[in-house]
């Protein structure tokens, strides 16, 4: 039972991810192919419907986590415990980015907040990444299974690591970069005129940053954690699917914006993040957080979960949920199918 709540934990934050992440995408963007004050809410008006449903999958995954792995969640808040509250203050600053753009008719009031929706969307995408990088390389907790990190200390990687380094900063720009592209492409498929126009050539000139930065990255990871590979050797059928996956996704992608195809140029983004955190995922497994101090310290789906009868039945009660919520989403993103056109009403205008 551990291991099914492994992988609906991940799929819990893989959804996030993908849904959030065109959010995300296109807030740092948002400086950069919107011009005008009219293109700005363009750009608003096509993640309007949708943004702030996206970020429940954060918060679900969060529950889950709480529930199925509780060592796990009391520690990583404890040793995440400045990171995480930037991560809130960022979270807040760019809703209000958002809501509160159209309070307003003044221009030096519209420009602070999308220039906040704009920061505040670079930074998480930036932070979210740096956080991936710490569960690759491994955290030093100690052997009642605590830890605590600070901000950065030598930007080296060793036993006693800061939460920023060279290694965890690379999967940051990575996540930043693929986050981007994913905006990208989704603003393109929901816009029309010289906003598609700029996010079409936006993607396609992050696309050869994101592909030298994600083989750099895996590299990296590959050479600070030799045992990521220990799944993939032992399992080597179910591994050769997720490279596949990713060169393939990303052939797609670069192939379909080229060609104007917006809607497979967006499918191809959401293939190439779901394969990329999938390859994550199942490397880890059955770890949850790697120590960088002695692997025998690491949480595990073993030492860090709840007892076999919460793992049993719980799972009847997520499904019912999972139900639910992904009814709610098909509707509404089946209710604002179509481009983004500018009108009365909606958020962020």
């Amino acid at each position: 039972m551990a291991t099914i709540w492994f992988v609906l934990v991940a799929f819990m934050l893989t959804a996030y991810v993908v849904l959030d992440g065109f959010d995300l995408g296109a807030g740092v963007l948002h400086l950069g192919i919107a011009r005008t004050d009219a293109e700005r809410r363009l750009v608003l008006r096509s993640i309007g419907p949708v943004w702030d449903g996206n970020e429940v999958w954060l918060l679900a995954a969060g529950g889950t986590l709480y529930y199925a792995f509780p060592v796990l969640y009391a520690s990583s808040l404890s040793g995440f415990y400045l990171s995480i509250n930037m991560v809130l203050w960022l979270l807040m600053l760019r809703a209000v980015g958002i809501e509160f753009r159209a309070h307003l008719e003044s221009k030096v009031w519209w420009d602070f907040f999308d220039g906040a929706f704009c920061l505040s969307s670079a930074l998480l995408s930036l932070f979210f990444g740096v956080a991936l990088g710490n569960v690759i390389r491994g955290v030093p907790l100690r052997p009642d299974g605590s830890f605590f990190e600070p901000l950065w200390t030598d930007f080296g990687v060793g036993t006693e690591n800061g939460i920023l380094d060279w290694f965890t900063l690379c999967c940051g720009l990575l996540a930043l970069i693929a986050l981007t592209v994913h905006g990208a492409a989704w603003v393109a498929l929901k816009t029309e005129g010289p906003v598609q126009e700029r996010a079409r050539r936006a993607a396609t000139l992050l696309f050869a940053p994101l592909l030298v930065l994600a083989a750099f990255t895996l590299f990296a990871a590959l050479w600070l954690r030799p045992q990521l590979l220990d799944n993939y050797r032992q399992h080597w059928l179910w591994g050769a699917i997720i490279p596949i996956a990713v060169a393939a996704s990303l052939l797609a992608l670069v192939v379909n914006l080229r060609r104007g195809r917006d809607r497979a140029a967006f499918l191809a983004s959401c293939v190439f993040l779901i394969a990329m955190l999938s390859g994550v995922a199942f490397a880890l497994h059955p770890r949850l957080l790697p120590a960088s101090t002695l692997d025998a310290y690491s949480l595990t789906i073993h030492n860090a979960a709840s007892g076999a009868y919460s793992l049993k039945y719980g799972v009847y009660w997520w499904s019912a949920g999972m139900a639910i919520a992904v009814g709610y989403f098909v509707f509404i993103y089946w209710m604002f199918r179509g481009k983004a056109r500018l009108g009365p009403g909606g958020h962020g205008y």
